[in-house]
């Protein structure tokens, strides 16, 4: 019991949750958000529902008979959801944020010439004499300091 109670403490797991909920809550407003605004205004174009739209495939595909359809219409309107959320999401979030975290990057852009660290194999600046990722030092760089 006390190895599942520190793998349900670890970081990781805790994270992983608190991001599940953070994004159902947020997947929520985006719904929303398309389906009370951006819908409507789109629905001002036209007036055709896409879930009504049906190809007859065998039968006389009546309502009284309705026979065998296919309800490509259905696809359409999720393929159209898809779309509208995937571009609100994208102008409405990932740009904003984006522009804001070049706006705030605390990292100066590396100008220095780079190399690669042979233990964690991470990008490091060539004049390093310890990887900022795993810690290791860089023997290159401390053989050919001067004593």
């Amino acid at each position: 019991m006390d190895g599942f109670r520190k793998f349900l403490l670890r970081g990781n797991v805790v994270d992983l949750a608190v991001a599940v909920v953070i994004g159902a809550a947020f997947g929520a407003i985006v719904t929303a958000f398309v389906n009370g605004v951006i819908t409507p205004l789109i629905g001002l174009a036209g007036d055709r529902n896409f879930d009504q739209m049906t190809a007859c495939l065998k039968g006389p595909c009546t309502t009284e008979q309705p026979g065998v359809q296919l309800l490509y219409g259905s696809v359409l309107t999720a393929l159209l959801n898809f779309l509208i959320i995937a571009a609100v999401v994208y102008f409405l979030v990932v740009k904003p944020v984006q522009r804001l975290m070049d706006r705030f990057k605390t990292e100066p852009e590396a100008e220095a010439p780079v190399k690669q660290c042979p233990e964690c194999l991470s990008k490091i600046p060539a004049a390093a004499s310890r990887c900022a990722f795993c810690t290791v030092e860089q023997l290159d760089v401390l053989d050919q300091a001067p004593a």
